[in-house]
């Protein structure tokens, strides 16, 4: 039985639904929404498995999933080893974001990273504590300083609402995801002018690490042919 990942809520999963549907493929949920699984109609052996969006790159490097569908930037987060553990089929053309990191807009002098290393500096100097910026994405922001050679600052967890941490007194920074930016400028907040940690969007991916059965290999390419066939 092949095991597909849904994101189990809200627009990821709306729209999931009708990528599937463009390419002639019938996603059906089970009638109770509580049982979080569903099927393909017309197409046997093939199950569908509904997590959030944070919970599939688990189950497809853990082998659960066969394939899944969720965020390059949740895959790349979750996962150390992700080239070792997934590939992605498709991106799916919804579900953009940018990872990136922002600082408050009133800090006219701070425009790239070099600034900002020059900052956290100055802020350990003058407060007796490194500089704090607030994220979920703590792998990811922590490869992407150590590369720019940023290294005076501490990461603050934040799961949600991460754009009022430093209103709020709780960072002095943030990595976030935006899409258009509004909730930034909202918040006073202005992005690095090389603050691009990743450029992310909805997308595909098939478990590395999954056993496949012959016939599970075949209802598997015959699922990916008909995914690639646009209607």
């Amino acid at each position: 039985m092949i095991k597909l990942g849904i994101p189990s809520k809200g627009r990821l999963m709306a729209q999931t639904f009708d990528w599937f549907s463009d390419r002639g493929i019938k996603l059906v949920r089970s009638e109770s929404d509580r049982e979080y699984a569903g099927h393909i109609e017309g197409i046997k052996n093939v199950q569908l498995i509904f997590l959030s969006a944070s919970e599939i790159p688990r189950e497809l490097s853990a082998g659960r999933l066969h394939f899944g569908v969720t965020g390059n930037d949740v895959i790349q987060e979750k996962l150390v080893l992700f080239n070792q553990l997934v590939k992605p089929i498709s991106e799916l053309g919804f579900g953009f974001a940018d990872l990136i990191i922002a600082v408050p807009s009133f800090w006219v002098d701070v425009k790239t990273l070099d600034d900002l290393d020059a900052v956290s500096a100055q802020f350990r100097d003058k407060h007796g504590y490194r500089l704090r910026i607030a994220t979920k994405y703590h792998r990811l922001l922590r490869e992407f300083l150590m590369k720019a050679g940023v290294a005076d600052y501490q990461i603050v967890d934040s799961q949600g609402a991460t754009e009022g941490t430093v209103k709020n007194g709780l960072a002095e920074a943030i990595a976030d995801i935006t899409s258009t930016g509004n909730t930034l400028k909202a918040n006073h907040l202005k992005i690095l002018s090389d603050g691009l940690i990743l450029k992310s969007q909805a997308t595909l991916f098939k478990s590395l690490t999954s056993e496949f059965s012959q016939e599970e290999n075949q209802v598997a390419k015959s699922l990916l042919k008909k995914l690639k066939a646009k209607n």
